[in-house]
């Protein structure tokens, strides 16, 4: 059954009932975009579009553009936000991104990046959140409060609080020992909630969305053919995604059309497989339906994909293939789980009622490795590369699912 498709509205209204002979011609139009799935539309008119004073940056001028906006022209677009907000409920990255695509129709990013970047500011101040501007002559950082642990980007600490820097990819690399950026203080922009990264549900994209993938690989002489339901819009949302705790990443759940079109027809090729031979399967899926490449080649940095990611991209590292390896055993089995960091190399380890061959010790319990990635040997549960088997590791997630006892 198609997916409903809601409209919200978001009108920027003329205050003045007469437009004297020498005012600007009123610009006002109805523009409409797709956000995962639900059309948003808003008259705007341009002639409210607020410019951004000279360079460079002050706090002075910083606080005449926000008391410039803060105004009547803008409040049926926080009103729509809010009660978008409301009723999707989504996470703040997705919301955070229906903001960025909103500063972009009002002032779009290539005319004007300063003035895109404090509407940016503006909205979600205005929607809840606790965001701040820092400045360095005609360069503005603009970061959101956050007490999560978030790598390869950014953080500063003001008033105790620290914040996370949005817009950093816009400018490469920046020498903080050199350039000195001066945090900006705006009256009753503090007040917001903290942002989380965490991505707890996917939006319901419109099905029409979704294009088909063709995967495959080789169970034991079995040749098997997956054609999944894939998103592009998920590229799009996770652009600029940090790098995140491994809790935070390996628990993004799958968009639901995509989740329909390979879930169930994977509980099915393993329904009659006990349970060590059907996670030898999914193991075997994930390590040989795509292509590995590192994170350097393919993205030029670090870069941990979702599953859905995992899916969508042809080639992905060991990182990316622990979260899908993840997701497939915990949606299917809900085994216990452990995910171990080695200096050059992230792998996955789960716990069967009868441990095999020599098992990792972690708090009393048993797990055997099953490696997800390609290996130069065609490694079976509980046996792990050689060049790894004398080597230290780190424990850097431990998932128990609720409720159920763990031998050891």
């Amino acid at each position: 059954m198609p997916v409903k498709k809601w409209v919200i509205i978001l009108s920027l209204f003329l205050a003045a009932s007469v437009v004297p002979a020498a005012a600007q011609p009123q610009q006002v139009s109805t523009i409409r975009f797709d956000f995962c799935g639900t059309a948003i539309v808003f008259d705007f008119d341009k002639a409210n579009l607020e410019p951004v004073q000279p360079t460079p940056l002050t706090q002075a001028s910083i606080q005449a553009f926000y008391n410039n906006v803060n105004n009547e022209h803008y409040e049926s677009i926080i009103r729509a936000l809010t009660a978008y907000k409301k009723q999707y409920q989504p996470d703040d990255w997705l919301f955070y991104q229906l903001v960025r695509k909103t500063a972009q129709y009002i002032s779009p990013k290539a005319d004007d990046y300063l003035r895109y970047t404090f509407y940016k500011w503006y909205l979600l101040n205005k929607t809840g959140y606790d965001a701040m501007l820092a400045v360095s002559g005609d360069r503005v950082l603009f970061y959101i409060y956050c007490e999560e642990n978030i790598y390869n980007i950014p953080t500063r600490v003001y008033d105790g609080k620290q914040y996370v820097c949005l817009n950093y990819h816009d400018y490469g690399t920046i020498d903080f020992l050199k350039d000195r950026f001066t945090p900006v203080s705006v009256p009753g922009t503090a007040e917001g909630n903290t942002f989380s990264y965490k991505i707890n549900r996917l939006p319901e994209f419109n099905p029409r969305d979704y294009q088909e993938k063709e995967l495959r690989f080789s169970y034991y002489d079995n040749d098997y053919h997956f054609k999944v339901k894939l998103n592009p819009q998920i590229k799009t949302l996770f652009t600029n995604y940090p790098t995140v705790d491994y809790e935070a990443q390996l628990n993004i759940p799958l968009s639901k059309e995509t989740y329909q079109s390979l879930i169930p027809l994977l509980k099915k090729n393993v329904k009659r497989m006990n349970t060590k031979n059907g996670v030898d399967y999914l193991m075997r899926f994930t390590r040989y339906a795509f292509l590995f490449e590192t994170d350097s080649r393919a993205f030029g940095g670090e870069k941990r994909l979702s599953p859905e990611q995992t899916l969508l991209y042809d080639q992905s590292d060991c990182e990316d293939r622990v979260a899908l390896f993840f997701y497939l055993v915990k949606e299917i089995y809900n085994l216990p789980m452990i995910v171990l960091s080695y200096p050059q190399h992230v792998t996955i380890a789960v716990q069967f009622d009868k441990p095999l061959g020599n098992p990792i010790i972690y708090n009393g319990n048993k797990y055997n490795v099953c490696e997800p990635t390609p290996q130069q040997e065609d490694l079976p549960i509980g046996q792990l590369q050689a060049s790894l088997r004398r080597s230290s590791y780190e424990v850097v997630y431990h998932y128990a699912p609720p409720g159920i006892n763990q031998p050891k």
